[in-house]
């Protein structure tokens, strides 16, 4: 199987879903690079997600567990 790349999910090849949090960690920090995503509340994480290219999962689907992973992974991404 071939890796996934944010650039795979913005032109259509691949959907993000919630399960990947490192691709949507990476277009996190891409998409809002002055912002600090320890800082950033669940609500305002799950808008950026659902508002990101290439993502097209159930929004039902979120939950803390899943934000709070993406979180971490893009706190992970910018250190």
């Amino acid at each position: 199987m071939l890796a996934k790349s944010t650039d795979d999910f913005r032109n259509g090849t691949h959907t993000m879903k919630w399960t990947d949090t490192l691709e949507i960690a990476m277009a996190l920090a891409e998409a809002h690079p002055d912002v600090d995503p320890a800082t950033v509340r669940f609500t305002e994480l799950r808008r950026y997600v659902l508002e990101l290219p290439g993502f097209g999962d159930d929004p039902a689907r979120s939950g803390e567990r899943i934000l709070e992973a993406i979180q971490q992974a893009w706190i992970d991404e910018l250190q």
